[in-house]
């Protein structure tokens, strides 16, 4: 069956008569830094905003002309103050504030600052989808969002009222992510006007999401601790945690160069900013993180204010070194999850076994 752009924003978003809606996507504004896979990007934001235009024109909503911004060159960094839209130059926030729905197709995410604007006007809701691409058309985007909204809603069972989640990685290492004073969200593929909770998701769709306590409690320190692993090629390195935070990065590779230096850039990337469970069985494995993580476990580390975590982008040293990085360990990367189980008071709960979900 042919993807059916329309159909898709009707079921997702649902606009309705009177609505606002911003299609974005941001430009790179360095020499020499555009690439095929981000020019396709743009293209695709062109044929959003007009699949958009035509579902208004039945449905009484306005759709802006596409909204252009020069590139963050970083994941969850803030929006720049001035954009472009149809040849003129406009004031970013103004024209998202202006809208009841924005729809952000990037190379950069734009996710954390969306949130953002989430707390400042009640009746807006954005989906951010950096690093989308065509193909996805025929993988995750066409996926049953019923059911990726009902395994969804499985995890969020699971780990409600868990003080901690036990994970145990392929590689023999594993990690104890502290659960306290956290509510688990799901992204489940269903942005209409008036969603409770969070108005922010990703396309495509399906994870269920946590941010590990963080331990801003004064005398009440992170429990969180252990070694996740990361392998790249034929290079593994180790990230020893300790109170949420990365404490020592061991491995003597250029990728442990690397890591090292991102974590030196800024203390507060070290933080655990999320655990999260992706569950969109269409979801295809390729090494683009945005649907990579929707088909299996992933953590993050930097920002986690727009999960509900505390660490934001006050806490940085810059605005310039804000970051929220995912890494994933679905089936088709180098390490993944033997075990993850949810711990309560009164309860043990498997989620994963070898790499697969046992709740569906």
């Amino acid at each position: 069956m042919a993807f059916d752009l329309v159909k898709l924003l009707a079921d997702v978003f649902d606009p309705e008569a009177g609505e606002v809606v911003t299609v974005a996507c941001d430009v790179p504004d360095q020499p020499g830094k555009d690439t095929p896979a981000w020019a396709e990007r743009r293209g695709m934001a062109r044929e959003w905003q007009q699949a958009f235009a035509a579902l208004g024109r039945g449905r009484g909503f306005s759709v802006n002309p596409l909204l252009l911004y020069p590139a963050t060159w970083a994941n969850g960094a803030e929006l720049p103050e001035t954009g472009s839209m149809g040849g003129a130059t406009v004031q970013v926030e103004e024209v998202l504030l202006g809208s009841t729905l924005a729809v952000f197709l990037t190379q950069f995410s734009a996710t954390a600052a969306l949130d953002g604007l989430t707390k400042k006007k009640k009746d807006f809701r954005a989906a951010s989808m950096p690093g989308v691409e065509r193909r996805m058309e025929r993988t995750a985007l066409a996926a049953d969002y019923r059911e990726v909204a009902r395994r969804c809603r499985l995890l969020a069972e699971a780990l409600a009222g868990a003080a901690s989640l036990e994970v145990t990685f392929s590689t023999g290492h594993s990690c104890t992510f502290d659960l306290r004073y956290r509510q688990a969200e799901v992204d489940d593929g269903f942005l209409p006007r008036g969603k409770k909770g969070d108005r922010v998701i990703n396309l495509p769709s399906g994870e269920t999401f946590i941010v590990p306590y963080e331990g801003e409690r004064p005398a009440e320190p992170s429990l969180t601790r252990g070694v996740i692993p990361l392998r790249d090629g034929r290079e593994t390195v180790l990230f020893r945690v300790e109170r949420n935070r990365v404490v020592r990065t061991e491995g003597e590779g250029e990728v442990a160069r690397k890591m090292r230096a991102v974590f030196a850039a800024d203390p507060a990337r070290t933080n655990i900013a999320e655990v999260a469970f992706g569950c969109n069985d269409w979801a295809e494995v390729t090494g683009n993180v945005l649907e990579d993580e929707k088909a299996g476990f992933h953590w993050a580390y930097g920002r986690s204010d727009h999960l509900g975590g505390v660490v934001g982008v006050r806490d940085f040293l810059s605005p310039n070194t804000v970051v929220h990085q995912d890494i994933v360990y679905a089936r088709g990367n180098p390490v993944v999850v033997t075990e993850a189980v949810a711990v309560a008071s009164d309860r043990r709960t498997r989620i994963m076994r070898n790499g697969a979900y046992v709740l569906f």
